[in-house]
């Protein structure tokens, strides 16, 4: 007999899910500590659309972070939550000192890009687990960054 966590669902799939959110996690947190950097830091001719838009993008992610940390306590695990196991397993790398308007877009792109891809790894792992919770918020988080990366890429002219 399986043996099941709180809200019903196998316990090893729900490890097996709470690591991969911890890795989802980690990289919401440099892809946010990222944005702030761009919002801080962006000069030129551009500056007030992208500060606003780097500042909306920002406030987003402090949700995602919150609600994917929630997560992974409804499952039954703790989130990490140190900057030093967030480099460890984070795919996207920190940023120093972007202030041109053009690089930071193409980083969002790539952050976006790297985060699309783990959370569609995700809805496979969370199908198999029968979490409906799990894969319904990657399923939002991905229709809506699926439109943040046309509108970045609009941006660039790509």
């Amino acid at each position: 007999m399986k043996k099941l966590n709180n809200i019903g669902l196998d316990i090893t799939k729900s490890s097996e899910l709470a690591e991969m959110l911890n890795v989802l996690l980690a990289n919401y947190s440099i892809f946010y500590q990222n944005t702030r950097g761009y919002h801080w830091n962006i000069k030129g001719d551009k500056f007030f659309e992208l500060h606003l838009k780097f500042e909306e993008l920002y406030d987003d992610l402090l949700l995602k972070i919150d609600e994917v940390a929630e997560r992974i306590l409804t499952l039954g695990h703790t989130p990490k939550h140190n900057f030093t196991d967030y480099r460890i397993l984070s795919k996207i790398k920190e940023c120093a000192q972007v202030s041109n308007g053009i690089k930071a877009v193409e980083d969002i792109l790539n952050s976006l890009q790297a985060i699309i891809i783990l959370q569609r790894e995700l809805l496979i792992i969370s199908s198999d687990a029968g979490d409906e919770g799990t894969n319904a918020l990657m399923s939002d988080y991905i229709r809506a960054q699926e439109k943040l990366v046309w509108m970045y890429s609009s941006f660039l002219k790509n």
